[in-house]
This record gives structure tokens, C-alpha cells and sequence, in this order.
């Protein structure tokens, strides 16, 4: 079995893969003060509580926006499963070429979701990851990291909003079903809700037309991923699919590229891809 982990900026999301078929995923809250041996005692109440075997784990795998939790992470899938983990950035195979002016500075999430995907979808494409920030990625039609946009996300938005006033309280993100609002709970879900699908609608319908300018951007797809995708995709038409296991795919598929590679100690990083160089 393959133990993948997506750690966000507020959730770590966890599956476990086994004969290339994700089997079991769960959602914990990202706590980079947690250590090594509390997150081991955690996935193994989870793996006990499905009835799955540690012992069955051949191999893990990380992505993470959240630094100080890489060692972490490694220390307990050496402490508790006997595997050095990949870690998902700079000097791993991906098989997409990352055309940003530094590709060590893009996110491996966006990365891992663009691999994930271009092999399910094809391209060009449009990502938009509803997490703790909305980001957009383009990847064209030759498997090319192009690039995107960071927005604040939807609980950042409406936390920024309760804590820099003095009136407004904190509120459930869901549609309130109408923009005139007669009480401030509505009006702020209004604003919050509504303005995001906005957000997304005017940045999704400019990257179409930067990628496929020949033809408006008919041609590219655009897939919603992350937690509060369903939310916000669900009052606009800019969407074409969602797919909430978008990262935990891609990190399999990069798992499957980088697998032969995880013993190796000596890489080089490329300046243009992240492909592992042997030295």
C-alpha cells in the first residue's frame, strides 16, 4: 500500500492506496506543533479503526505548503512505517515542465494537482483549488506549468472580516439564496459567497482566453478541487468537473514516476522542471 499526504495550510488530507486504487482517505487539522509520534498514533487509530494493516504500507509520500512539517512527517514515516518518504518539490519527477520564473517558489499542491489533472483530463486546463487560498493554475496542452493566480480563500476572507471589525460576527459559509439582504448574517454570506463565485468566473474567463486565445477558450477544461469546491462551483457555469481527490491522484501518479528513485540520496535540481538528475 501507498500512504500519501497532502498537508494545507488547515487540513492534512490522507489516503491510502493499494494496487493503484485509492482505498481510504480521511481529513485531520494541520498542527505543525503536533510531533513526529502523535501524527504515528493518529494514523494508526485511522488505520485501525478501517480495519487496514501498517504493516501492509510499502512506501509514503508527501506534499506540503507547510515547512515546518516536512521533518516531521519523515520522522514519523521512519519511526512508525520504515520508510524514507518523497517529498513532493524540487528534484522529483513529474513529467510536466514548470514555466515559472522560479519554479522552486510554485507550491507542490499546484503542481501535484496539475499532474493529476492533465493525465485525467488532457489540456489545456484551468485548476481552481478551493482551500485556505483559491488558486488557479494553467497548464497547457504540452504538459507546461504555465502559471496562475493566488487569491484569498473563502475561511480567509470571512475571518479577515469578523477579526478587523468590530460589529461583525463570525458566520456560516453558505449561500444565503439571495444579494439583498435584510439581516447581517446574510449579508455577509452574500458578500462572502457570491463575491468569491465572482472572483473565480472573472479569473477563470481570463486565463481561458491567455491560453487558447485562437478560439476564446473554448478548448480548455477547468477543473474545481479542494473543500469548499462544491460550494462555490455549485452557482457558477465556469466549472467543468469537480474532483476532490484531484491531490491524493497526483501524488500517486508522481509516486509511480519517482518510486525506482526514493533510495537514491544524491539528486540535482533542474532549473526548469522538477525531474530528479542522477549525479
Amino acid at each position: 500500500m501507498l500512504l500519501a499526504f497532502d498537508v494545507g495550510n488547515t487540513n492534512i488530507v490522507l489516503g491510502v492506496f493499494k494496487d493503484g486504487n485509492l482505498i481510504q482517505n480521511w481529513r485531520l487539522e494541520t498542527d505543525k506543533n503536533k510531533s513526529a509520534d502523535e501524527y504515528g498514533m493518529i494514523v494508526n487509530q485511522l488505520f485501525n479503526y478501517e480495519g487496514l494493516d501498517t504493516k501492509e504500507v510499502k512506501d509514503v509520500i508527501i506534499s506540503t505548503v507547510v515547512p515546518p512539517i516536512v521533518y516531521t512527517l519523515q520522522h514519523m514515516s521512519m519511526k512508525y512505517f520504515n520508510k524514507r518518504a518523497i517529498v513532493v518539490g524540487p528534484g522529483v519527477k513529474t513529467g510536466m515542465i514548470i514555466k515559472y520564473d522560479n519554479p522552486k517558489q510554485v507550491g507542490s499542491d499546484r503542481i501535484v494537482n496539475s499532474v493529476a489533472a492533465f493525465e485525467k483530463y488532457g489540456g489545456p486546463l484551468i485548476i481552481v483549488d478551493f482551500g485556505t487560498a483559491t488558486t488557479f493554475c494553467a497548464v497547457s496542452e504540452n504538459s507546461e506549468y504555465l502559471g496562475g493566480t493566488i487569491a484569498p480563500g473563502l475561511k480567509i476572507s470571512s475571518e479577515a472580516l469578523f477579526e478587523k471589525t468590530a460589529k461583525l460576527p463570525r458566520v456560516e459559509l453558505e449561500e444565503p439564496g439571495h444579494v439583498i439582504c435584510k439581516n447581517t448574517i446574510e449579508s455577509m454570506q452574500s458578500g462572502l459567497v457570491y463575491g468569491h463565485m465572482g472572483l473565480v468566473e472573472y479569473v477563470v474567463k481570463r486565463m481561458k482566453i491567455e491560453l487558447s486565445p485562437e478560439d476564446g477558450g473554448k478548448r480548455v477544461k477547468v477543473i474545481g478541487t479542494g473543500g469548499l469546491a462544491t460550494l462555490i462551483a455549485g452557482g457558477i457555469d465556469c466549472i467543468d468537473a469537480i474532483d476532490k481527490m484531484l491531490t491524493l491522484e497526483g501524488l500517486k501518479i508522481i509516486y509511480e514516476k519517482n518510486r525506482h528513485d526514493s533510495k537514491k540520496n544524491h539528486c540535482k535540481i533542474s532549473d526548469t522542471s522538477m525531474d530528479i538528475e542522477d549525479k
